[in-house]
Formats: structure tokens, C-alpha cells, sequence
């Protein structure tokens, strides 16, 4: 299976889309799957930072440990899972428009399975997130232009 990809307009600059969305402290305030964010190593949100990301499927939780690889703002991050299972790898974009008083969102997704995780996601795994991604950037919009990113 390929790369889970989608794009959200949103009318707020690069400059503040990219500073909420690469703190990882937000994440449960606009993905439903993600419970709660605990930071892990180094400083949360710069390169080589780990956090542990809890999140719900259904009816369990689970926490896997993300990695910050690379952050170029306000054009790109990358978060990669280093543990547990099921495996995040998390690629975005942010392209100005409107002379950067605008931001194009563009979220790559992608998931690498262990052991069980191998069957997990793609029957489990990928549906959700298929089905999960438009509502969050969805929500990650209305966020970001009621200019609630405290």
C-alpha cells in the first residue's frame, strides 16, 4: 500500500501553521486518535527530540515513541516512529499562498509494521488513518483560524 496523502487550505501565514503544528504538545488537540503527548528526550519539537504519543483505536490505547528527523521552517517536518509495533512516519509540507498570508497543508503518511504490526496495519491501521486524516487536518484548520493555537 502506498503513502496516506492529504491537503488542507488554511488562511493563516506559514510562519503559524508551521509553529502549532510541529509542537507536539498540540497533536491531541486536533488528531481524534491521539491522547496525550509525553516528551522523551531533548527538547520538544527540535531535531533529534523524542516524545511518546499515546493514541486510541477503538477501544485500546497505545504509545509509540516519535522521533523528530528533519524540521525546515516553515516549509517541512518529518517525525518518524522508533518503536512499539505499528511505526508512524509523518511527512508535511507547507507551501505560502496568497503572498504567505495563506498556508497549503500537505500530510504524507506512511507506517512500517513489527511482529504483530505486520498484519495490523493493513487491516487495521491504515483504514483509520485513511478515515482519520481529513477530519484531523479538517480540525487542524478550524483551530488555526479561530486563532486558538495557545
Amino acid at each position: 500500500m502506498s503513502r496516506i496523502n492529504a491537503s488542507v487550505d488554511i488562511s493563516r501565514p506559514p510562519e503559524e501553521v508551521f509553529a502549532y503544528i510541529t509542537d507536539p504538545g498540540h497533536l491531541p488537540d486536533w488528531q481524534d486518535s491521539a491522547v496525550r503527548v509525553t516528551p522523551r528526550s531533548g527538547t520538544p519539537g527540535a531535531v533529534g527530540s523524542r516524545v511518546a504519543v499515546t493514541r486510541r483505536m477503538g477501544k485500546r490505547e497505545f504509545e509509540t515513541t516519535m522521533q523528530v528527523m528533519e524540521l525546515d521552517p516553515p516549509r517541512s517536518w518529518h517525525v518518524h516512529g522508533v518503536d512499539g509495533p505499528v511505526r508512524g512516519d509523518v511527512q508535511g509540507r507547507i507551501e505560502p499562498l496568497d503572498q504567505g498570508t495563506r498556508s497549503r497543508v500537505t500530510i504524507s503518511l506512511d507506517f512500517e509494521g513489527h511482529g504483530i504490526g505486520k498484519a495490523l496495519v493493513p487491516l487495521v491501521v491504515k483504514p483509520a488513518a485513511r478515515k482519520e486524516m481529513p477530519r484531523d487536518e479538517e480540525h487542524l484548520k478550524s483551530i488555526l483560524e479561530r486563532g486558538a493555537t495557545g
